[in-house]
Protein backbone atom coordinates (compact mmCIF):
# COMPACT_ATOMS: atom_id res chain seq x y z
CA UNK A 1 0.00 0.00 0.00
CA UNK A 2 1.10 3.76 -0.93
CA UNK A 3 2.67 3.56 -4.16
CA UNK A 4 2.37 0.11 -4.51
CA UNK A 5 -0.82 -1.97 -4.10
CA UNK A 6 -2.72 -4.36 -2.03
CA UNK A 7 -5.37 -6.77 -2.02
CA UNK A 8 -8.04 -7.24 0.62
CA UNK A 9 -9.83 -10.91 -0.10
CA UNK A 10 -13.45 -11.71 0.97
CA UNK A 11 -14.61 -14.91 2.94
CA UNK A 12 -11.15 -16.24 2.81
CA UNK A 13 -7.87 -15.47 4.68
CA UNK A 14 -9.64 -14.29 8.10
CA UNK A 15 -7.65 -14.82 10.89
CA UNK A 16 -9.23 -16.30 13.67
CA UNK A 17 -8.78 -13.69 16.54
CA UNK A 18 -11.59 -12.62 18.17
CA UNK A 19 -12.63 -8.61 17.46
CA UNK A 20 -12.35 -7.08 21.20
CA UNK A 21 -10.47 -4.16 20.33
CA UNK A 22 -10.49 -0.89 21.55
CA UNK A 23 -11.76 -0.53 24.49
CA UNK A 24 -11.59 1.65 27.55
CA UNK A 25 -10.00 0.49 30.87
CA UNK A 26 -11.14 2.25 34.16
CA UNK A 27 -9.24 1.93 37.22
CA UNK A 28 -7.04 4.15 39.75
CA UNK A 29 -10.06 6.25 41.25
CA UNK A 30 -10.16 7.84 37.91
CA UNK A 31 -14.14 8.11 37.59
CA UNK A 32 -14.37 9.67 41.37
CA UNK A 33 -15.90 12.35 40.57
CA UNK A 34 -18.53 11.33 37.89
CA UNK A 35 -20.72 9.64 39.99
CA UNK A 36 -21.47 13.18 41.73
CA UNK A 37 -22.22 15.34 38.34
CA UNK A 38 -26.22 16.42 38.68
CA UNK A 39 -28.37 14.93 35.94
CA UNK A 40 -28.97 15.37 33.27
CA UNK A 41 -24.95 15.41 32.29
CA UNK A 42 -23.72 12.58 33.97
CA UNK A 43 -26.22 10.67 31.83
CA UNK A 44 -24.68 13.04 28.75
CA UNK A 45 -21.29 11.83 29.76
CA UNK A 46 -22.22 8.12 30.19
CA UNK A 47 -23.68 8.28 26.73
CA UNK A 48 -20.41 9.49 25.71
CA UNK A 49 -19.01 6.77 26.89
CA UNK A 50 -20.77 3.41 26.33
CA UNK A 51 -24.46 4.30 24.32
CA UNK A 52 -23.71 2.41 20.84
CA UNK A 53 -23.32 4.44 17.77
CA UNK A 54 -23.29 7.65 19.70
CA UNK A 55 -20.24 8.76 20.91
CA UNK A 56 -17.07 6.02 21.77
CA UNK A 57 -19.15 2.87 21.95
CA UNK A 58 -17.14 1.02 24.16
CA UNK A 59 -16.58 -2.40 23.97
CA UNK A 60 -15.10 -3.38 27.14
CA UNK A 61 -15.34 -1.84 30.82
CA UNK A 62 -12.38 -2.92 32.88
CA UNK A 63 -12.82 -1.87 36.45
CA UNK A 64 -10.75 -2.07 39.55
CA UNK A 65 -11.42 -4.03 42.27
CA UNK A 66 -11.17 -1.74 45.55
CA UNK A 67 -8.82 -2.98 47.97
CA UNK A 68 -8.18 -0.06 50.50
CA UNK A 69 -5.28 1.75 48.91
CA UNK A 70 -3.92 3.97 46.84
CA UNK A 71 -4.11 2.98 42.47
CA UNK A 72 -2.57 5.97 41.30
CA UNK A 73 -5.40 8.65 41.98
CA UNK A 74 -6.75 7.65 45.01
CA UNK A 75 -8.29 4.88 46.82
CA UNK A 76 -11.46 2.53 46.30
CA UNK A 77 -13.02 0.57 49.04
CA UNK A 78 -13.04 -3.04 49.38
CA UNK A 79 -16.00 -5.06 49.38
CA UNK A 80 -14.67 -7.06 52.25
CA UNK A 81 -12.38 -4.44 54.88
CA UNK A 82 -12.32 -7.35 57.30
CA UNK A 83 -12.22 -11.00 56.75
CA UNK A 84 -15.96 -11.29 58.28
CA UNK A 85 -17.29 -8.26 56.37
CA UNK A 86 -19.11 -7.86 53.35
CA UNK A 87 -20.30 -5.00 51.47
CA UNK A 88 -21.45 -5.09 47.86
CA UNK A 89 -22.71 -1.49 47.81
CA UNK A 90 -19.03 0.52 48.72
CA UNK A 91 -18.13 2.80 45.93
CA UNK A 92 -19.09 3.58 42.50
CA UNK A 93 -17.48 0.48 40.38
CA UNK A 94 -20.80 -1.32 40.70
CA UNK A 95 -22.97 1.60 39.82
CA UNK A 96 -20.69 2.47 36.56
CA UNK A 97 -20.59 -1.14 35.23
CA UNK A 98 -24.71 -1.16 35.95
CA UNK A 99 -25.10 2.49 33.60
CA UNK A 100 -22.91 0.73 30.81
CA UNK A 101 -24.49 -2.63 30.83
CA UNK A 102 -27.59 -0.23 30.74
CA UNK A 103 -26.40 1.63 27.33
CA UNK A 104 -24.78 -1.48 25.88
CA UNK A 105 -26.22 -4.65 27.10
CA UNK A 106 -23.22 -6.59 25.15
CA UNK A 107 -20.33 -4.81 26.71
CA UNK A 108 -17.96 -7.19 28.49
CA UNK A 109 -16.46 -6.64 32.05
CA UNK A 110 -13.27 -7.06 33.86
CA UNK A 111 -12.38 -6.78 37.29
CA UNK A 112 -8.19 -6.60 38.45
CA UNK A 113 -7.26 -5.57 41.42
CA UNK A 114 -4.35 -3.02 42.45
CA UNK A 115 -4.56 -3.84 45.98
CA UNK A 116 -5.79 -6.22 48.70
CA UNK A 117 -6.69 -5.33 51.97
CA UNK A 118 -4.21 -6.15 55.16
CA UNK A 119 -5.71 -9.40 56.33
CA UNK A 120 -5.44 -11.39 53.15
CA UNK A 121 -1.79 -11.33 53.51
CA UNK A 122 -2.09 -12.53 57.56
CA UNK A 123 0.17 -9.51 58.46
CA UNK A 124 2.68 -9.80 55.58
CA UNK A 125 2.52 -7.35 52.15
CA UNK A 126 1.86 -9.90 49.87
CA UNK A 127 -1.42 -11.92 48.57
CA UNK A 128 0.37 -15.01 47.19
CA UNK A 129 1.41 -17.08 50.92
CA UNK A 130 -2.59 -17.75 51.03
CA UNK A 131 -3.71 -18.64 47.54
CA UNK A 132 -6.88 -20.12 48.81
CA UNK A 133 -7.96 -16.98 51.14
CA UNK A 134 -7.22 -14.60 47.82
CA UNK A 135 -9.03 -16.39 45.72
CA UNK A 136 -11.92 -16.71 47.74
CA UNK A 137 -11.73 -12.79 47.99
CA UNK A 138 -11.60 -12.49 44.38
CA UNK A 139 -14.72 -14.84 43.75
CA UNK A 140 -16.49 -12.93 46.26
CA UNK A 141 -16.55 -9.97 44.33
CA UNK A 142 -17.46 -11.85 41.49
CA UNK A 143 -20.35 -13.72 42.71
CA UNK A 144 -21.36 -10.27 44.70
CA UNK A 145 -21.47 -8.64 41.25
CA UNK A 146 -24.04 -10.96 39.98
CA UNK A 147 -25.83 -11.52 43.39
CA UNK A 148 -26.86 -7.97 44.10
CA UNK A 149 -26.27 -6.12 41.22
CA UNK A 150 -26.86 -8.66 38.28
CA UNK A 151 -23.26 -8.22 36.75
CA UNK A 152 -22.09 -11.09 35.15
CA UNK A 153 -17.95 -10.41 35.16
CA UNK A 154 -16.40 -12.10 31.67
CA UNK A 155 -13.08 -11.88 32.84
CA UNK A 156 -10.72 -11.36 35.91
CA UNK A 157 -7.19 -10.05 36.46
CA UNK A 158 -4.43 -11.57 38.86
CA UNK A 159 -2.80 -8.06 40.51
CA UNK A 160 -1.90 -5.21 38.03
CA UNK A 161 1.73 -4.77 37.13
CA UNK A 162 3.23 -6.73 39.88
CA UNK A 163 4.93 -10.23 40.18
CA UNK A 164 2.33 -13.08 38.99
CA UNK A 165 2.19 -16.43 41.11
CA UNK A 166 1.60 -19.78 38.80
CA UNK A 167 0.26 -21.31 41.92
CA UNK A 168 -2.35 -18.69 42.75
CA UNK A 169 -3.50 -18.68 39.40
CA UNK A 170 -4.08 -22.25 38.89
CA UNK A 171 -5.80 -22.39 41.96
CA UNK A 172 -8.11 -19.38 41.13
CA UNK A 173 -8.60 -21.55 38.19
CA UNK A 174 -9.57 -24.18 40.06
CA UNK A 175 -11.85 -22.47 42.28
CA UNK A 176 -14.00 -20.75 39.41
CA UNK A 177 -14.40 -24.26 37.88
CA UNK A 178 -15.46 -25.25 41.51
CA UNK A 179 -18.48 -22.76 41.78
CA UNK A 180 -19.45 -22.95 38.30
CA UNK A 181 -18.05 -20.46 36.74
CA UNK A 182 -15.97 -21.98 34.02
CA UNK A 183 -16.90 -19.43 31.14
CA UNK A 184 -14.75 -17.12 32.84
CA UNK A 185 -11.98 -15.99 31.62
CA UNK A 186 -8.78 -15.25 33.98
CA UNK A 187 -6.22 -12.61 32.04
CA UNK A 188 -2.27 -12.61 32.83
CA UNK A 189 -0.09 -10.77 33.89
CA UNK A 190 -1.39 -7.36 33.21
CA UNK A 191 2.56 -6.37 33.57
CA UNK A 192 5.28 -7.59 30.40
CA UNK A 193 4.88 -10.79 28.85
CA UNK A 194 6.99 -12.70 31.11
CA UNK A 195 4.22 -15.32 32.16
CA UNK A 196 4.13 -16.26 28.66
CA UNK A 197 7.38 -18.06 29.53
CA UNK A 198 6.28 -20.36 32.22
CA UNK A 199 3.19 -21.07 30.07
CA UNK A 200 5.27 -22.56 28.00
CA UNK A 201 6.81 -25.22 30.33
CA UNK A 202 4.10 -25.12 33.08
CA UNK A 203 0.71 -26.93 30.72
CA UNK A 204 -1.66 -26.31 33.88
CA UNK A 205 -0.84 -22.82 34.19
CA UNK A 206 -1.64 -22.79 29.99
CA UNK A 207 -4.69 -23.95 30.98
CA UNK A 208 -5.79 -21.58 33.18
CA UNK A 209 -5.13 -18.34 31.18
CA UNK A 210 -6.99 -17.48 28.83
CA UNK A 211 -5.67 -14.42 27.06
CA UNK A 212 -2.48 -12.68 27.82
CA UNK A 213 -2.79 -9.17 28.75
CA UNK A 214 0.94 -6.77 28.75
CA UNK A 215 0.72 -3.14 29.91
CA UNK A 216 2.43 -0.44 27.21
CA UNK A 217 3.80 -2.75 24.74
CA UNK A 218 4.99 -0.26 22.15
CA UNK A 219 2.92 -2.06 19.89
CA UNK A 220 5.32 -5.23 19.87
CA UNK A 221 4.51 -8.66 21.47
CA UNK A 222 7.41 -11.21 22.23
CA UNK A 223 8.30 -14.51 20.84
CA UNK A 224 7.00 -16.71 23.11
CA UNK A 225 3.70 -14.63 23.51
CA UNK A 226 3.22 -16.16 20.11
CA UNK A 227 3.72 -19.17 20.26
CA UNK A 228 1.48 -19.64 23.14
CA UNK A 229 -1.35 -19.16 20.71
CA UNK A 230 -3.26 -17.74 23.17
CA UNK A 231 -5.30 -14.19 22.39
CA UNK A 232 -2.66 -11.02 22.94
CA UNK A 233 -3.96 -8.07 24.61
CA UNK A 234 -2.87 -4.31 25.49
CA UNK A 235 -4.63 -4.61 28.55
CA UNK A 236 -3.42 -1.02 29.34
CA UNK A 237 -2.38 1.16 27.11
CA UNK A 238 -2.32 4.84 26.51
CA UNK A 239 -2.52 6.85 29.72
CA UNK A 240 -1.68 10.36 27.81
CA UNK A 241 -2.77 14.00 27.61
CA UNK A 242 -6.08 13.89 25.85
CA UNK A 243 -5.36 16.92 23.43
CA UNK A 244 -4.88 16.25 19.67
CA UNK A 245 -1.19 14.45 20.68
CA UNK A 246 -3.37 12.27 22.88
CA UNK A 247 -5.77 11.77 20.35
CA UNK A 248 -3.12 10.74 17.59
CA UNK A 249 -0.92 8.33 20.38
CA UNK A 250 -4.67 6.68 20.20
CA UNK A 251 -5.21 6.34 16.92
CA UNK A 252 -1.67 5.03 15.96
CA UNK A 253 -1.83 2.05 18.65
CA UNK A 254 -5.53 1.20 18.43
CA UNK A 255 -3.84 -0.05 14.74
CA UNK A 256 -0.52 -0.47 15.34
CA UNK A 257 -0.92 -3.18 18.26
CA UNK A 258 -2.48 -5.47 15.84
CA UNK A 259 -0.72 -4.79 12.96
CA UNK A 260 2.97 -4.97 14.83
CA UNK A 261 2.12 -7.41 17.64
CA UNK A 262 -0.87 -9.13 16.42
CA UNK A 263 -3.24 -8.00 19.28
CA UNK A 264 -6.87 -8.42 19.26
CA UNK A 265 -7.46 -5.78 21.93
CA UNK A 266 -6.69 -2.58 23.17
CA UNK A 267 -7.57 -0.68 26.59
CA UNK A 268 -7.02 2.72 27.42
CA UNK A 269 -6.10 3.87 30.66
CA UNK A 270 -8.52 5.82 31.31
CA UNK A 271 -11.99 5.98 30.97
CA UNK A 272 -13.09 9.30 31.84
CA UNK A 273 -10.72 11.96 33.42
CA UNK A 274 -13.10 12.52 36.57
CA UNK A 275 -10.45 13.47 39.38
CA UNK A 276 -9.40 16.62 40.69
CA UNK A 277 -6.55 17.58 37.95
CA UNK A 278 -3.74 18.53 40.42
CA UNK A 279 -3.16 14.63 40.99
CA UNK A 280 -1.15 12.70 39.18
CA UNK A 281 -1.73 12.17 35.42
CA UNK A 282 -4.11 15.15 35.07
CA UNK A 283 -6.71 14.78 31.99
CA UNK A 284 -5.68 11.32 30.84
CA UNK A 285 -8.46 10.06 30.10
CA UNK A 286 -10.90 9.50 26.59
CA UNK A 287 -12.35 12.68 27.95
CA UNK A 288 -12.67 15.00 30.81
CA UNK A 289 -15.41 15.37 33.91
CA UNK A 290 -13.38 16.91 36.67
CA UNK A 291 -16.11 19.57 37.79
CA UNK A 292 -19.72 18.19 39.35
CA UNK A 293 -20.17 21.01 41.09
CA UNK A 294 -20.54 23.14 38.11
CA UNK A 295 -21.26 20.54 35.54
CA UNK A 296 -18.78 21.79 32.90
CA UNK A 297 -17.02 18.53 30.75
CA UNK A 298 -15.12 18.11 27.69
CA UNK A 299 -16.02 15.82 24.78
CA UNK A 300 -11.77 15.43 23.95
CA UNK A 301 -10.70 14.05 20.46
CA UNK A 302 -10.08 10.38 21.77
CA UNK A 303 -13.69 9.70 22.00
CA UNK A 304 -14.11 10.67 18.26
CA UNK A 305 -10.68 8.18 17.79
CA UNK A 306 -12.15 5.39 19.20
CA UNK A 307 -15.80 5.69 17.59
CA UNK A 308 -13.63 5.35 14.07
CA UNK A 309 -12.95 1.60 15.62
CA UNK A 310 -15.80 0.75 17.84
CA UNK A 311 -18.72 2.29 15.85
CA UNK A 312 -17.91 -0.07 12.79
CA UNK A 313 -16.84 -2.84 14.26
CA UNK A 314 -18.10 -5.64 17.09
CA UNK A 315 -17.20 -8.09 19.02
CA UNK A 316 -17.13 -11.10 16.97
CA UNK A 317 -15.74 -9.47 13.98
CA UNK A 318 -12.19 -10.69 12.08
CA UNK A 319 -9.31 -9.15 11.18
CA UNK A 320 -8.26 -10.19 7.64
CA UNK A 321 -5.00 -11.15 6.53
CA UNK A 322 -3.21 -8.16 5.11
CA UNK A 323 0.59 -6.90 5.31
CA UNK A 324 -1.05 -3.78 7.45
CA UNK A 325 2.14 -1.26 6.76
CA UNK A 326 1.45 1.73 4.40
CA UNK A 327 4.50 1.92 2.47
CA UNK A 328 5.17 5.39 2.90
CA UNK A 329 4.22 5.20 7.02
CA UNK A 330 1.26 4.70 8.61
CA UNK A 331 -1.05 1.61 9.11
CA UNK A 332 -4.48 0.17 8.12
CA UNK A 333 -6.52 -2.98 9.34
CA UNK A 334 -9.44 -4.50 7.75
CA UNK A 335 -12.19 -6.78 9.32
CA UNK A 336 -15.10 -8.27 8.43
CA UNK A 337 -17.79 -9.53 10.23
CA UNK A 338 -18.01 -12.79 8.16
CA UNK A 339 -21.66 -11.86 6.59
CA UNK A 340 -20.75 -9.43 3.68
CA UNK A 341 -19.65 -6.72 5.78
CA UNK A 342 -16.17 -5.20 5.85
CA UNK A 343 -14.54 -2.26 7.02
CA UNK A 344 -11.00 -0.65 7.14
CA UNK A 345 -9.43 1.82 9.11
CA UNK A 346 -6.31 3.88 8.16
CA UNK A 347 -3.78 6.21 9.97
CA UNK A 348 -1.32 8.38 9.18
CA UNK A 349 -0.12 9.84 12.37
CA UNK A 350 3.44 11.82 12.25
CA UNK A 351 5.56 10.83 14.79
CA UNK A 352 6.21 13.82 16.73
CA UNK A 353 1.98 14.23 16.82
CA UNK A 354 1.72 10.64 18.39
CA UNK A 355 4.10 10.26 20.83
CA UNK A 356 2.21 8.45 24.07
CA UNK A 357 3.48 8.94 27.12
CA UNK A 358 5.18 5.87 27.27
CA UNK A 359 7.06 3.13 25.92
CA UNK A 360 9.65 5.64 24.01
CA UNK A 361 8.55 5.47 20.75
CA UNK A 362 11.10 5.07 17.90
CA UNK A 363 11.92 7.47 15.17
CA UNK A 364 9.70 6.45 11.73
CA UNK A 365 8.84 8.92 8.65
CA UNK A 366 5.35 9.71 7.08
CA UNK A 367 4.63 11.37 3.95
CA UNK A 368 1.75 12.01 1.61
CA UNK A 369 0.87 9.01 -0.65
CA UNK A 370 -1.88 7.51 -2.49
CA UNK A 371 -3.58 3.50 -1.06
CA UNK A 372 -4.86 1.66 -4.03
CA UNK A 373 -6.96 -1.73 -2.31
CA UNK A 374 -8.10 -4.18 -4.71
CA UNK A 375 -11.29 -5.70 -3.09
CA UNK A 376 -11.42 -9.22 -4.27
CA UNK A 377 -14.04 -12.59 -3.46
CA UNK A 378 -17.13 -11.59 -1.92
CA UNK A 379 -16.09 -7.73 -1.46
CA UNK A 380 -15.49 -7.20 -5.52
CA UNK A 381 -19.11 -6.57 -5.68
CA UNK A 382 -18.99 -3.58 -3.21
CA UNK A 383 -19.58 -0.06 -5.42
CA UNK A 384 -19.74 2.29 -2.51
CA UNK A 385 -18.20 2.35 1.10
CA UNK A 386 -19.04 5.16 3.52
CA UNK A 387 -15.89 7.33 4.26
CA UNK A 388 -15.55 8.78 8.10
CA UNK A 389 -12.84 11.07 8.26
CA UNK A 390 -13.85 15.18 9.13
CA UNK A 391 -17.01 14.71 7.74
CA UNK A 392 -19.46 11.77 6.37
CA UNK A 393 -18.30 10.67 2.80
CA UNK A 394 -18.54 8.42 0.21
CA UNK A 395 -15.43 6.39 -1.58
CA UNK A 396 -16.83 5.29 -5.04
CA UNK A 397 -15.38 1.95 -5.80
CA UNK A 398 -14.73 0.83 -9.42
CA UNK A 399 -13.78 -2.42 -10.88
CA UNK A 400 -12.97 -3.72 -7.12
CA UNK A 401 -10.79 -0.93 -6.56
CA UNK A 402 -10.42 1.67 -4.43
CA UNK A 403 -8.49 4.69 -4.34
CA UNK A 404 -7.27 7.65 -1.72
CA UNK A 405 -4.92 9.97 -1.22
CA UNK A 406 -3.34 10.27 2.31
CA UNK A 407 -2.14 13.04 4.23
CA UNK A 408 -0.20 13.33 7.31
CA UNK A 409 -2.01 12.84 10.55
CA UNK A 410 -5.23 11.39 9.31
CA UNK A 411 -7.67 8.81 10.21
CA UNK A 412 -10.21 7.46 7.80
CA UNK A 413 -13.08 4.20 8.36
CA UNK A 414 -14.21 3.22 5.26
CA UNK A 415 -17.42 0.56 5.79
CA UNK A 416 -20.33 -1.05 4.53
CA UNK A 417 -21.74 -0.60 8.05
CA UNK A 418 -24.56 2.76 7.86
CA UNK A 419 -25.25 2.84 11.77
CA UNK A 420 -21.96 5.46 12.22
CA UNK A 421 -23.17 8.57 14.27
CA UNK A 422 -21.22 11.41 15.68
CA UNK A 423 -23.73 12.34 18.15
CA UNK A 424 -23.99 15.70 20.26
CA UNK A 425 -25.73 16.84 23.41
CA UNK A 426 -26.57 20.51 24.65
CA UNK A 427 -23.76 22.43 25.27
CA UNK A 428 -22.24 21.68 29.08
CA UNK A 429 -22.36 24.56 32.04
CA UNK A 430 -19.65 26.95 31.81
CA UNK A 431 -16.27 25.40 33.92
CA UNK A 432 -16.27 27.03 37.58
CA UNK A 433 -13.69 26.89 39.92
CA UNK A 434 -14.64 24.72 43.31
CA UNK A 435 -17.02 26.73 45.49
CA UNK A 436 -15.72 29.15 47.71
CA UNK A 437 -18.02 28.00 50.25
CA UNK A 438 -18.81 24.67 51.12
CA UNK A 439 -20.14 22.40 53.84
CA UNK A 440 -21.40 18.91 54.65
CA UNK A 441 -22.71 17.82 58.03
CA UNK A 442 -23.15 13.85 56.45
CA UNK A 443 -26.88 14.35 57.48
CA UNK A 444 -28.08 11.64 55.16
CA UNK A 445 -29.87 8.65 56.52
CA UNK A 446 -29.59 6.45 53.36
CA UNK A 447 -26.93 7.80 50.63
CA UNK A 448 -26.72 6.71 47.04
CA UNK A 449 -22.91 5.88 47.73
CA UNK A 450 -20.77 5.11 50.09
CA UNK A 451 -18.61 8.12 49.63
CA UNK A 452 -19.55 11.66 50.32
CA UNK A 453 -19.39 13.80 46.97
CA UNK A 454 -16.58 15.57 46.16
CA UNK A 455 -14.25 13.81 48.74
CA UNK A 456 -11.26 12.01 46.83
CA UNK A 457 -9.54 9.49 49.79
CA UNK A 458 -5.89 9.02 49.12
CA UNK A 459 -5.49 6.89 51.77
CA UNK A 460 -7.68 4.91 54.05
CA UNK A 461 -11.30 4.47 53.31
CA UNK A 462 -13.91 7.43 54.54
CA UNK A 463 -17.53 6.34 54.66
CA UNK A 464 -20.78 7.63 55.40
CA UNK A 465 -21.59 6.23 59.46
CA UNK A 466 -24.84 5.97 61.18
CA UNK A 467 -24.25 5.80 65.04
CA UNK A 468 -27.24 5.09 66.31
CA UNK A 469 -26.17 5.39 70.11
CA UNK A 470 -25.03 8.64 70.10
CA UNK A 471 -27.85 11.17 71.09
CA UNK A 472 -25.90 14.14 70.22
CA UNK A 473 -25.07 15.74 67.09
CA UNK A 474 -22.77 12.96 65.99
CA UNK A 475 -25.26 10.57 64.90
CA UNK A 476 -24.19 11.16 61.23
CA UNK A 477 -20.73 11.15 60.52
CA UNK A 478 -18.17 10.45 57.74
CA UNK A 479 -15.61 7.70 59.25
CA UNK A 480 -12.33 6.41 58.53
CA UNK A 481 -12.80 2.68 58.46
CA UNK A 482 -9.35 0.65 57.30
CA UNK A 483 -7.51 -0.14 60.46
CA UNK A 484 -4.86 -2.46 59.28
CA UNK A 485 -2.49 -1.62 56.77
CA UNK A 486 -3.42 -3.02 53.31
CA UNK A 487 -1.40 -5.15 50.91
CA UNK A 488 -0.67 -1.86 49.16
CA UNK A 489 0.25 -1.47 44.97
CA UNK A 490 2.42 1.85 46.00
CA UNK A 491 3.85 3.25 49.04
CA UNK A 492 0.90 4.68 50.61
CA UNK A 493 1.41 7.34 53.13
CA UNK A 494 1.61 6.34 56.67
CA UNK A 495 -1.69 8.91 57.38
CA UNK A 496 -5.22 8.83 55.89
CA UNK A 497 -6.22 11.06 53.61
CA UNK A 498 -9.03 12.31 51.64
CA UNK A 499 -8.61 15.47 49.24
CA UNK A 500 -11.81 18.25 48.51
CA UNK A 501 -11.56 21.18 46.45
CA UNK A 502 -9.05 22.92 44.16
CA UNK A 503 -5.26 23.72 44.81
CA UNK A 504 -6.39 27.28 46.68
CA UNK A 505 -3.06 28.90 48.36
CA UNK A 506 -5.46 30.98 50.87
CA UNK A 507 -8.29 28.43 52.70
CA UNK A 508 -9.76 28.16 55.85
CA UNK A 509 -11.86 25.49 57.47
CA UNK A 510 -13.71 24.24 60.59
CA UNK A 511 -14.23 20.63 61.46
CA UNK A 512 -15.52 18.32 63.98
CA UNK A 513 -13.93 15.39 64.86
CA UNK A 514 -15.12 12.69 67.29
CA UNK A 515 -12.90 9.95 68.77
CA UNK A 516 -14.81 6.72 69.41
CA UNK A 517 -15.01 5.72 72.87
CA UNK A 518 -13.43 2.00 71.85
CA UNK A 519 -10.15 4.42 70.37
CA UNK A 520 -10.92 2.62 66.98
CA UNK A 521 -8.57 5.07 64.21
CA UNK A 522 -10.57 7.74 62.36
Amino acid sequence: VGDKETDIIGQMGCTMSLKVRCILQLCSATSRLLVNYPEPYRSQILDYLFKPNFGASLQILKVEIGGDAQSTDGTEPSHMHYENDENYFRGYQWWLMKEAKKRNPFIKLIGLPWAFPGWIGRGMNWPYDYPDVTAYYIISWIIGAKKYHDLDIDYIGIWNERSFNSKYIKVLRKTLDRVGLKTLGIIAADGNWDIANQMLVDPYLYDAVEIVGAHYPGTETVKNAQLTLKKLWSSEDYSTFNNEVGASCWARILNQNYVNGNMTATLAWNLVASYYEELPFGRCGLMTAQEPWSGHYSVNSPIWITAHTTQFTQPGWYYLKVDGHLEKGGSFVALTDGLGNLTIIIETMNHSHSECIRPPLPSYVVSHQKAVFHLKGSFNKLKSLQMWYSKLDFSTISEGILMLSLGLDEIYTLTTLTTGHKSSSLEPPPSQPFPSTYKDDFNIRNPPFSEAPYFADQTGVFEYFMNASDPGEHVFTLRQVVTQRPITWVMDAMNTISIIGCNQSILSHQKKIWVPSDGTPL
